[in-house]
């Protein structure tokens, strides 16, 4: 299973986007790009603010640059818009519902839960951190489950739960309502810089 092991504040400041919370405390004091020459001029252009913007939402949701690729394919093959539609895409996968729900303080963290076995989906074990949610899904922490004080300490952290979810905090457990609009998700992507990148 590849993705990537190393630090995510690197990754953090090389798109100038807090990527992890721990990672916003380093955008303040050094917010410029890691390497040698970081702190250089860097010629600005369409295709640079295009592939900047595709690098940060992958980075962003930890899809690697395959299965991204993929996902657009999918995406431009749907009715409707098709910046929307990956987001639309990249928001149900089971890692980030739940992230979303609140029962983990990162995605990192909810993928490990995801991987690791933590959680089902409507009863049956999934522990593919790609499986794609629908409406009226059921995702719920296994009975037993050895991480249920790192659930509980990520939920008394004050997440805020998608409006497109529904969450039982105390039953450890969380629904999917319906598929998220593009004004519900709040990812700091411009997606049409994507879509302008992959068009050529």
């Amino acid at each position: 299973m590849a993705r990537y092991t190393g630090p995510a504040v690197k990754q953090s400041r090389r798109e100038g986007v807090a990527l992890t919370d721990k990672a916003q405390k380093y955008l303040d004091r050094r917010g410029y790009p890691p390497g040698e020459h970081g702190r250089g001029r860097i010629r600005q252009s369409e295709y640079l603010l295009q592939l900047r913007e595709k690098q940060k939402t992958r980075r962003y949701y930890g899809v690697l640059e395959k299965q991204f690729r993929r996902y657009y394919k999918k995406a431009s093959q749907q009715p409707g818009i098709t910046g929307e539609n990956l987001l639309r895409i990249l928001e149900t996968r089971l890692d980030n519902v739940v992230f979303r729900l609140g029962f983990a303080g990162t995605r990192r963290q909810a993928r490990q839960f995801v991987v690791h076995g933590h959680f089902q989906v409507n009863g049956k074990r999934v522990n593919i951190p790609s499986y794609q949610v629908r409406p009226d899904d059921i995702i719920m922490m296994k009975p037993g489950a050895p991480i249920a004080d790192r659930v509980q300490e990520a939920t008394e952290i004050g997440a805020t739960v998608a409006p497109w979810l529904q969450a039982d905090h105390d039953g450890f457990n969380g629904k999917v309502l319906r598929v998220p609009d593009r004004d519900e998700i709040d990812a700091p992507v411009e997606e049409q810089l994507i879509v302008e990148l992959y068009s050529k």
